[in-house]
């Protein structure tokens, strides 16, 4: 029976406890900052450990899933003198790229064996095997430990051996999370100023599928063409529309395109796609 230690029981931290506990095969061992969120855990198996570094001791496996990259570095200060000189170090918090490179530079000098895996993951995915996880570190220690990550996840990738890939990959498709919550909140604000029930606004969504366009309009981009399939200066009309219908009601993120729009305009852009919002440096 493998030992693991994972350290961070918040909501993801919890599911994917949970999910390595119904599978079985583990002797699980869990810490958390606040000891009543991992206090949960022990009556589905799992010991919990008082402090990072009791977590550790004896595990093959230490997962991580913390808050952010001081929480990171603070916990494996408090937990190295436990690890064993063959444990691996599973980090899968969304961290700062640089940080993570100059943790995992500090890591290898420091003979600490540690991969970032950063996840696209529910609670509820984490704990039933779903979603994404992308790794990157050491092409050798990913395999290491390949087969016993694969049956966490829905999709396991390695992104390669630049040991912060993952974490940039991680940011980008979050921002793409971030904007389409954010799209989906002015398009309800307009809905509201427009006097549609916001149930009725969202049906158009069965309908028409806007998705469809990425791969056209990334391809626009990526091949730097601003020939004009939607002209800048027409968009900025439509962009006009909305916010003169939303009135006084919030809309953030159609008022910073505008905004981005109102520049490269000015700058002489207005007759290209629009898509010149994405040329380098302009």
């Amino acid at each position: 029976m493998e030992s693991i230690a994972l350290l961070g029981t918040g909501l993801l931290g919890t599911g994917f406890a949970e999910g390595l506990l119904a599978r079985g095969g583990v002797k699980l061992t869990v810490w958390n900052r606040t000891r009543a969120k991992a206090e949960a855990l022990a009556a589905k198996g799992a010991e919990v450990a008082d402090t990072p570094e009791e977590a550790v001791r004896g595990a093959r496996r230490v997962h991580l899933i913390l808050l952010d990259d001081a929480t990171v570095d603070e916990t494996i200060d408090a937990m190295r003198h436990g690890l064993s000189a063959e444990a691996i170090v599973i980090d899968h918090t969304t961290n700062l790229p640089a940080l993570v490179a100059a943790r995992a530079e500090r890591m290898e000098h420091e003979g600490i064996r540690y991969l970032h895996a950063p996840v696209f993951m529910s609670p509820m995915a984490a704990r039933n095997a779903a979603g994404h996880m992308l790794v990157a570190g050491p092409e050798g220690r990913f395999t290491a430990v390949r087969d016993v990550l694969a049956p966490m996840t829905g999709d396991l990738w390695y992104v390669g051996e630049r040991p912060d890939l993952a974490a940039c990959y991680k940011l980008f498709g979050n921002l793409m999370i971030l904007s389409m919550s954010a799209t989906m909140a002015d398009i309800f604000h307009l809905a509201d100023a427009l006097e549609v029930e916001r149930s009725e606004a969202w049906s158009l969504f069965s309908r028409f599928k806007p998705e469809g366009s990425f791969p056209f309009r990334a391809k626009k981009i990526l091949d730097e063409d601003y020939t004009a399939s939607f002209e800048l200066q027409v968009a900025r009309k439509d962009a006009r529309l909305m916010l003169e219908s939303a009135a006084s009601e919030p809309m953030p993120v159609i008022g910073a395109i505008a905004k981005r729009m109102d520049d490269l305009i000015a700058a002489g852009h207005a007759h290209d796609d629009m898509a010149i919002m994405a040329k380098r440096g302009a």
